[in-house]
């Protein structure tokens, strides 16, 4: 998963990253409420672990302009040295999924980012396969199939569809995509991801007539929609 940290004091930050990179999280830092608000506009994460206290914008203002941002069904989980009942009890009122007082207890913080993705992803799990409309991913033998038959498909391309048929409805940016399917950082713009989308997209038939639509969105990346949830479709 793709975790945003906002943590003012750096070495609490770097432990952050640490225990979120040794669980196979990929983490993307920031020590500014503001600049990590203003990242989030245009990139998907998969779950934020926010400092309550944080430098320029903190905790409420902070937590309400990152819901409007990026969703209600975004996790939330605050890691903060303000250890008071009344910030606890202000954060999860007001919309934060979990809130964890420092100091930083590694396998408690593990767990409890754990219990929050298999929440907000369930879609995610490890059971060896799932179905959705007349798709099946076989995770065991990383197989595709349309209607019963198998499609071919490679590494990247099954990871790919993996990404957008566990996400459906939800846009997925550009580096997004590029870090959960070629696992490292996009650094700069690559037609690499469109070519790939395009061949998934004839590969595996994405169009209304087996139930869904891969569409580009515009200066942000791609997302997959169940044709009855597109307004435009009849």
């Amino acid at each position: 998963m793709r975790v945003a940290v906002l943590q003012r004091d750096p070495a609490m930050r770097q432990s952050i990253q640490h225990v979120l990179m040794s669980a196979g999280h990929f983490c993307t830092a920031y020590e500014d409420g503001l600049e990590m608000s203003r990242a989030l506009a245009h990139s998907t994460m998969d779950l934020l672990v926010l400092d309550w206290q944080s430098a320029r914008l903190a905790g409420a203002e902070l937590l309400g302009l990152v819901r409007r941002i990026a969703g209600e069904r975004l996790p939330i989980m605050f890691v903060s040295s303000d250890r008071s009942e009344a910030s606890m009890v202000r954060a999860l009122t007001n919309g934060a999924d979990d809130y964890l007082a420092l100091p930083l207890g590694a396998a408690e913080f593990r767990a409890r980012v754990a219990a929050l993705l298999r929440r907000a992803y369930p879609e995610h799990c490890t059971t060896a396969s799932f179905e959705v409309g007349p798709y099946r991913f076989d995770r065991v033998r990383r197989v595709a199939l349309l209607r019963g038959e198998p499609v071919s498909l490679t590494r990247t391309q099954y990871r790919l569809a993996m990404l957008f048929f566990s996400n459906i409805g939800r846009v997925m940016s550009r580096d997004h995509i590029y870090t959960m399917v070629w696992g490292r950082e996009l650094i700069e713009f690559t037609r690499t991801i469109d070519t790939h989308v395009s061949q998934l997209r004839v590969l595996l038939r994405i169009e209304p007539r087996n139930g869904f639509l891969l569409r580009p969105i515009y200066k942000s990346g791609y997302r997959l929609l169940r044709v009855h949830e597109d307004a435009g479709i009849s």
